[in-house]
This record gives structure tokens, sequence and C-alpha cells, in this order.
């Protein structure tokens, strides 16, 4: 574009391709208005869908199917593959022939719905006008009345002078290109990444060493969950409590030698890193627009999603909200509909309550609301806690005995349920639905006059004593 040429304007542009951006740019393109959506990479969808929720689930699914082979001979299948081999390089062309397919399916989506798409980095030069620099160098200017910063979050990752020999590591992004299979992995964090990647590794074979900080792994999550997936995760998996990093040593793509503070050291083929997430924000000239972070990095906002810019909105990870999908394209939608919709939506905001999780760990897991000690420092003596511990009845004809462990938290006279917390086989599946009705108001005794469907898990929850 020569210096002369003005500016292409947009009422609406999209900083971030991901399923949060996308639904912001969508939502925004049905009131009518001239939208685009910015991204660099060519990973259209965001992490969820190239490089997080659905090829993970995709390894999760390999994985249970994995565990569920060894339980054939107790279900009179046992002249049938009872050992099956895990060909890691065959289900990575099939999972990455998906991710990408999908990936070119958004894109496409947005094209038909009249989104434009600008292949390129953007970076603010003002509230209103954004510099993008394409691959090739060249770049041009682009404005808008409204902007929203959607970029997401992007691993953390400890750098060789905090910890020497980090770099030998790899992170959650590495993960999915992996060529082969480890047959010794590291895995540091106590997160959700870190609990799952490990579960799945060790349900294919791989020996597993998980390095945790403290006692116990997900300790955002509420104790009775932490301590039940900490102890089944040890029959099988490695879990080096109270344990950090001191340093690595070894070549890239070769044997590791992992030492630790505790002096104990461990050989793997790969170390890899889960230890948190931070917003993708670098290059993006926040100053220059007059945007606020905090010190994590995460984009300051307000209830409306409104950074500390007018005409300037951030959604999903890179403002430090729940790092989960649905909750990105709830608040990209809320925005396009308050900016742009009806006067009916100019209040339009996500709640950020009740909003329902799960971790797809061996066992799932599932919550909703209030963990038990944000429960009682929020109301004191009048939580009650209702819980049940069982084997899902699929594990009684096995020598294993996978746990379920449920748990509703109520508050007040009438047993308002605030808190609810599951973990046991199809956690995953089961938490949806209780989560509209806690959402809804509903107390203990609404789940008891409610008839449980049997022989099922989720049942337990009907019937829960204190």
């Amino acid at each position: 574009m020569s210096a002369e040429a003005q500016p292409k304007h947009y009422d609406f542009i999209v900083i971030g391709g991901g399923p949060g951006g996308g639904a912001c740019a969508m939502r925004a393109r049905s009131f009518g208005k001239k939208v685009a959506i910015v991204e660099y990479t060519e990973h259209y969808g965001g992490t969820c869908v190239n490089l997080g929720c659905y090829p993970k689930k995709l390894m999760w699914y390999a994985a249970d199917l994995a565990e569920k082979s060894r339980d054939y001979p107790a279900y009179g299948l046992s002249d049938t593959q009872t050992s099956p081999e895990f060909d890691w390089a065959s289900f990575k062309h099939s999972r990455d022939n998906w991710v990408k397919d999908h990936a070119t399916a958004y894109a496409a989506n947005w094209l038909h719905a009249g989104v434009e798409l600008i292949k390129g980095f953007a970076q603010f030069v003002d509230k209103n006008t954004l510099q993008i620099t394409e691959k090739d160098g060249s770049q041009y200017l682009i404005k808008a009345d409204n902007i929203c910063i959607a970029t997401g979050a992007k691993p953390a990752f400890p750098s060789d002078e905090e910890i020497p020999g980090a770099s030998l590591g790899i992170d959650s992004d590495g993960f999915f290109e992996l060529p082969v299979q480890p047959k010794r992995i590291a895995i540091v964090g106590a997160g959700y990444i870190a609990a799952e990647l490990a579960g799945i590794f060790h349900a294919l074979g791989t020996e597993v060493h998980l390095l945790i900080r403290q006692e116990t792994v997900l300790r955002t999550f509420d104790i009775t969950i932490q301590e039940t997936l900490t102890s089944w995760m040890e029959k099988g998996v490695h879990i080096h409590k109270n344990t950090q990093v001191k340093n690595v040593e070894g070549t890239k793509g070769g044997i590791l030698t992992v030492h630790t503070d505790k002096g104990v050291s461990m050989e793997a083929d790969t170390l890899l890193w889960a230890v948190g997430r931070k917003a993708n924000i670098d290059g993006l000239g926040l100053d220059a627009a007059g945007v606020k972070t905090n010190k994590q990095g995460d984009i300051l906002v307000d209830e409306y999603q409104s950074t500390s810019t007018s005409g300037i909105t951030a959604i999903g990870d890179v403002c430090g909200r729940p790092s989960l999908t649905p909750v990105s394209v709830a608040a990209g939608r809320a925005v396009a509909a308050r900016l742009f919709g009806p006067p009916a939506f100019s209040e339009e905001v996500l709640s950020y309550e009740f909003i329902p999780s799960v971790v797809f760990t061996h066992p799932t897991i599932g919550a909703v609301g209030l963990t038990e000690s944000e429960a009682r420092q929020q109301y004191g003596d009048g939580v009650k806690i209702y819980s049940s511990s069982f084997n899902a009845l699929y594990f009684d004809l096995l020598p294993k005995k996978e746990p379920s462990v449920y748990k509703l938290i109520c508050v007040g006279d009438e047993e308002k349920i605030v808190g609810l917390h599951i973990i046991g086989q199809g956690s995953d599946e089961i938490t949806q639905g209780f989560a509209v009705a806690i959402r809804m108001g509903a107390t203990k005794r609404d789940f008891e006059k409610t008839v449980g469907i049997h022989p099922t898990s989720a049942e337990s929850l009907i019937f829960m004593l204190y």
C-alpha cells in the first residue's frame, strides 16, 4: 500500500482466529457489520482445534481404548486382541489430518458468512489503527471503530537462565509434534494439562514421571478431587512430590537427565514442561493503544470485556479468564451483541458464575461452582457437604477398582447447591446437565425429588447422604 493510500476501514476487527474470536466476528457480521479477523498463523480455530481440546481428546480416546483393551478377558473377550500395539505415527497422521480439515473449515465458515480473513500479524498504532505485517514482510494499515483482542494464551516455559538445560524440553504444543512415542517421559507441572498428558502417556505404555511442587495435582480444584486423583495416579505414574527441577543435561532428541532439588535424578527420552500458560500479547503494541495489563501480563477488562481503552475489548485466555473454549465463545458473542445488536442486548455480559469444567484425566473429572474451601470462606458455618464414594458397575468384574467420588456443596436452610465436584467414569458427560440445574438455583431437595436413572453412576448424585 502506498503512503498516500487510505487504510481500509471496518466496523469491527478481531485479532485472533480462535473459537472466541471467530464467534465474536461471526456474531458481529450477523448484525450486518463489516468485519475482519486478523490471524498470523494458519491455526484457524486457535489452540482448541490445533493444539488443545480436540487433538487432546482424540489422544484421550486412544488412551481410553488402550486401557479398556486390558479389560477384555474379564468381559469374556479373552480370544481377541488383549494387548494391541499403539501405532503412534499412524495415529498422529490421522489426528493431524483431522486438525487440518477442521482448521480449514473454520476459515471457510468465516468467509462464507462474509467475514474477511486478513493473514498477517497485527500491531496497534493507535486505538483505532493496526499495522499488518504479512509473512513476506510487507506492511499496511487498517482501521476500525471497534477492535477485539482474542489472541489467547501460550505455554509458559522456563528459560535456561532460570533452569539450566530447560530448553532441552518441550511444552504442550510440542507434545503434538512428537514423531514417536517416548518410552520414558518426565512431565513437570500439577495442573490439568500435566495431569491429562500424564494419564494419556501412562495408558499408552510410556513410563511416566510427574514432578509436582506440592503434595497433590490440580491444586485449584476441590481438595477431594485433588487427593482422589493423586492417589489413583500413583498406582501407575511415578509422582515426585514437593519437587522442583534443578537442571537438565543431555542433547535435544537424545536421552535427558533431569536433576531435582531433592538430589534425585532421572533419565527420560522427553521432558515436557506443563507449568502454566500466559497471555499471548507479545508484539501487539498494547502501549500504543493505551491497553493496560496486570503483572501477569493478562489484559485488564471489566464485566463487559472492555479494556482500559474505549473501543477495545478483549476476550478469552488473553485476559486471564477461565481457559475454556465455551467461555471464550460465550464472551465473544456477548461482546458483539452488546456492540452491534438491538437495544435489548445493550447490557449483554457473560456471567462467570457456575461455569462447568472437565478434566480428561483417567478417571475423568467434572466441576461446577465453589470448592469446599471457597464455600466455607464465603458462607462460614452455613455450608453442608454431601459426598459419596463408590466403584462404577463397570469395575465390579475387574481386579482394578477405579474410584468414583461425588461431592455436593450446599448452603443455607434450603440447601442450595453452590458446588458439584465429581471424579470417576463418565464424569465428563455427567457434569453438563447438572451444571444447568445448579445455575438455575437447584437445591438438594430438588435433586432428591428427581427420579434417578438406574443403574448409572449419575444417580448417586440424587441419593447422596450427609
